[in-house]
């Protein structure tokens, strides 16, 4: 892969760049996901409006239909500009509607995609359950077909957005009498149905983004099916390639915007139980100048997965060793921000960058998309073909 950008794509460039800091909001998303709503999709549409939704989308469906490379530009772009968090949108623009263009018929396509560019709609993931987490193919609500419906019974967990989203990507069991992978559906869900219940789960950091959702005999067309009746797992791996590849481009950039601001904020701050900055620390330095090489490593992981997703509309195991890298320095960041930042540390939102709130939230990086564990083993058996994990 060539890693030098063209003279268009520079273009391209300072285009992202002029309407960025003409257009990035200047306050603060709200904290309550309720209040989040509204001001996610504004600013969601105010990208479509501005032509910078969906930048490597298909035309036909509201996107630009450019490259790779210019969506990283895109998003490299974006976290310079300090741009907000993606939040209720996050799960429609970048692995749902991904799923869709991939898997779903025409009439899905046209349905739900430019829906989700243009911020009309919230998407939420009705995977993970309590009993099938890390092992999402032992996942058990079931799904029965009743004329041109399936009929749903069970129960998801961990369901980011699902108390203020419009649609889910859901997985049912539709054959319980087929392998453990085989009878899985892929099915989209609408969340305003009857039988639907959904309780919102309070975290460790304050917030409320998880919920419980129930499901009560409810009905949900079968034209909804992605994929056909009994291919869930394909498709699931589908979005899950998404979640651990290119969904986390936007994240794996701003990573290496994070790692300044707290070479910023090292500068400033005196260094516990001794003299000078903690930038002039020769431990915290140190860790500061191993994270900076750790974010350059990461970016050329990315570059690679970017190359690769070129060749193939679907990302493969591979994003696998990009989630594991993600997670495991976003809380070496998070922790080294926490030292340096001393008993200040304890004082939640006192800041735009909010670094203890974001310390508890580094905590699930290694369980959210996937655990750790659950990553390795795919890498191991996927990418590196060793034998199946006993």
């Amino acid at each position: 892969m060539n890693l030098e950008t063209t003279v268009e794509e520079e273009q391209f460039r300072d285009e992202v760049r002029t309407w960025l800091r003409e257009n990035v909001p200047s306050e603060r998303r709200p904290e309550t996901e309720a209040e989040a709503r509204p001001w996610d999709l504004a600013w969601q549409k105010a990208q479509y409006d501005g032509g910078w939704a969906g930048v490597s989308w298909p035309t036909e469906y509201g996107g630009r239909g450019l490259t790779l490379i210019q969506q990283m530009i895109w998003h490299e772009e974006y976290a310079r500009a300090d741009g907000p968090y993606i939040g209720s949108c996050f799960v429609g623009v970048n692995h749902a509607g991904p799923t869709l263009i991939a898997r779903a018929d025409d009439e899905q396509k046209k349905r739900h995609l430019p829906k989700i560019l243009c911020g009309d709609v919230v998407w939420c993931q009705g995977f993970s359950e309590p009993q099938a987490g890390s092992d999402l193919a032992g996942l058990q609500t079931r799904a029965e077909i009743d004329g041109d419906d399936l009929v749903v019974t069970g129960q998801k967990i961990w369901t980011s957005f699902a108390d203020v989203a419009d649609y889910q990507e859901l997985l049912v069991r539709t054959d319980p009498d087929a392998s453990k992978h085989g009878g899985i559906t892929w099915v989209i869900g609408e969340m305003d149905q009857p039988g639907i219940e959904i309780r919102p789960i309070k975290t460790l950091d304050g917030g409320a983004e998880f919920c419980e959702v129930f499901y009560r005999e409810v009905r949900i067309p079968l034209s909804n099916v992605v994929g056909g009746l009994n291919n869930g797992w394909d498709v699931a791996m589908s979005t899950l390639g998404f979640e651990r590849g290119t969904a986390f481009m936007a994240r794996q950039i701003a990573m290496a915007r994070n790692v300044e601001k707290l070479v910023d904020l090292a500068r400033g701050k005196p260094v516990f139980g001794g003299q000078g900055t903690a930038l002039q620390d020769a431990e915290i330095g140190l860790r500061l100048a191993r994270l900076r090489a750790e974010v350059a490593a990461m970016r050329a992981m990315t570059l690679a997965s970017v190359s690769r997703a070129q060749r193939s509309p679907v990302p493969g195991p591979e994003g696998s060793i990009l989630k594991i890298y993600l997670s495991e320095l976003e809380q070496r960041l998070r922790r080294l921000a926490m030292e340096i930042l001393g008993a200040d540390g304890l004082v939640m939102g006192t800041s735009s960058e909010d670094w203890p709130n974001t310390y508890l939230r580094s905590f699930a990086s290694s369980i959210g998309g996937g655990t750790t564990e659950i990553q390795r083993n795919i890498v191991g058996e996927r990418v590196l073909g060793l034998p199946k994990h006993r």
